[in-house]
C-alpha cells in the first residue's frame, strides 16, 4: 500500500512561473521551483509570493565576514597574564617623611 500524495501543479506569480512537485516520501509537501524566462532561479518548500520570487532573482548583497582571530578573545586574559586575585586592592601608603634616608643597593652596612 502506498501513501497517496498531492499532485503537482503549475501557476504564475507576476512575471515568474512556479512549478510545484511532490517531495519524495512526503504525503502533503510540495517543492515550489521558481522560473524566470524559462531559467530556474530557486526553489522553496512554502508557496512563494512575488516578493519571495524577487528575492530569489536578485538577493541583497551580503557583507564580507570578519576574519576570525584566535588572539582576540574579549573578556578573557592573555595566556601569560598574571592570575587575578579576589582580594581587594591594597590601601594607599602614606608618604615617607623627608628626613628618612634609604640605603642604596651598592652600599655595605
Amino acid at each position: 500500500m502506498t501513501i497517496p500524495t498531492i499532485a503537482g501543479r503549475r501557476f504564475s506569480v507576476g512575471k515568474y512561473e512556479v512549478v510545484a512537485t511532490p517531495i519524495v516520501l512526503s504525503a502533503h509537501m510540495l517543492r515550489y521551483t521558481v522560473f524566470l524566462h524559462g531559467k530556474q532561479i530557486g526553489a522553496m518548500v512554502s508557496v512563494p509570493n512575488e516578493s519571495d520570487c524577487r528575492f530569489l532573482e536578485a538577493p541583497p548583497p551580503v557583507p564580507d565576514l570578519a576574519p576570525w582571530k584566535p588572539i582576540y578573545r574579549p573578556g578573557r586574559p592573555r595566556k601569560d597574564a598574571p592570575p587575578r586575585s579576589n582580594e581587594p586592592p591594597p590601601a594607599a601608603r602614606e608618604e615617607l617623611p623627608d628626613e628618612l634616608v634609604l640605603p642604596t643597593g651598592n652600599e655595605e652596612p
